[in-house]
């Protein structure tokens, strides 16, 4: 080939790169449409677990099988409750940076190089079954519940201070966004133990739990943690798992939905107050899972779904009689279901759907701040 035409040849190269670039989610970050953010830090139940559960001795609460992760990347279960990315990988790529790699497979020999990387750009805590208080689950040894999710992130704010020191440590947190999704568990555990609703109605029970939240935020902040991202507990009376129970009309149960609900207000008045103490250390954005959910539910042809009743992935009755076993059935396009499973966990289209309404300008879901103003707050 002569030489005059590489220059040209590289030019055109670098204009398809472009082109192809530009057709992915997450562009919005590299250019410049959102602002920045240093690192993610996610602390939550299996909406948002990366995995941390594939690392528990005796848990069952895993989801490092197939069907899991058919549309993960090499077609991978990682331990996300999805066949894909969930919610905080969709977060994450829509500020560029790296999925935050479960904390659990940070500890280790060998492993401090991927610890201190990941320290930097944000780490996952996550766990299946995880509840705001120390569950059945977690006295079972399958999940990691929040009070102990906030002691491994303690372990991280030592490596961050370790590496670039107190001063620089507490300007790249205060940069950083904190997203807790946390709270369904606690609420079947209360669905499900005659004990629990014995000793205290559904209002206290549910303040509580915002007490108990409010508890592990504050030593959260106490680290330096400025920006917040809230996502509040959505229908889970729903849920296919909840539907098929009603054998005739598969209608959602209501109860069930009261109680998220009273969940969801204490919550938002916690913050308020939370916001109040802290003054102005503290910026938030609350986001209502449980209205875009009922949104989407409602009308699922504007979101792009055909089955919102369903799960993609299992067996029986709305694909709900069983949960996504290697021995199930899956749907052949997961992009037109809003559940992946009977437990109502989204299917990746869904977590993406869910994530752009939380940047949307559209301020409906989202108070007192969208999660594109915290983070140009």
């Amino acid at each position: 080939m002569p030489t005059n035409n590489i220059p040209f040849l590289r030019m055109f190269l670098i204009f398809l790169g472009l082109l192809w670039f530009d057709s992915f989610t997450g562009l919005e970050a590299a250019t410049g449409k959102l602002a920045s953010v240093p690192g993610l830090y996610v602390f939550g139940d299996s909406l948002v677990d990366a995995g941390n559960n594939n690392y528990l001795a005796i848990s069952i609460s895993k989801a490092n099988y197939p069907h899991n992760g058919v549309d993960f990347p090499n077609k991978k279960a990682t331990g996300r409750f999805c066949n894909g990315k969930n919610a905080a990988d969709a977060i994450a790529e829509k500020f560029g940076l790296p999925l935050p790699p479960p904390y659990l497979s940070l500890k280790g020999p060998f492993k401090e190089e991927k610890k201190k990387s990941a320290a930097m750009t944000g780490v996952n805590f996550a766990s299946g079954g995880a509840g705001i208080f120390n569950s059945s689950d977690h006295k079972l040894g399958q999940a990691i519940p929040l009070s102990h999710q906030v002691n491994h992130w303690l372990s991280i704010h030592q490596e961050l201070t370790s590496q670039l020191g107190p001063a620089e440590a507490q300007n790249h947190l205060s940069k950083s966004l904190f997203a807790v999704v946390i709270g369904s568990n606690d609420l079947f555990d209360y669905f499900g133990s005659l004990k629990l609703r014995q000793e205290t109605n559904p209002q206290q029970y549910t303040q509580s739990m915002a007490d108990e939240l409010k508890k592990q935020l504050k030593r959260i902040h106490d680290t330096g943690a400025r920006r917040f991202l809230l996502i509040g507990v959505a229908e889970i009376g729903c849920i296919p798992g909840k539907r098929a129970k009603n054998s005739t009309v598969h209608e959602c149960d209501e109860e069930a939905n009261t109680w998220c609900s009273l969940y969801n207000e204490a919550l938002v008045k916690m913050l308020q107050q939370l916001k109040q103490e802290m003054q102005s250390s503290m910026t938030y954005s609350y986001f209502d899972n449980f209205k875009s959910l009922h949104d989407i539910i409602s009308n699922p042809a504007r979101y792009g779904f055909t089955d919102v009743t369903s799960a993609c992935c299992g067996n029986g009755k709305l694909n709900a009689d069983i949960p996504c076993l290697p021995i199930a059935r899956y749907c052949s396009d997961r992009t037109k279901y809003l559940f992946w499973d009977r437990y109502g966990h989204p299917t990746e289209a869904a977590a993406r759907t869910l994530v752009d309404l939380m940047l949307s300008d559209d301020s409906q879901y989202s108070s007192p701040l969208t999660l594109a103003q915290l983070i140009s707050s």
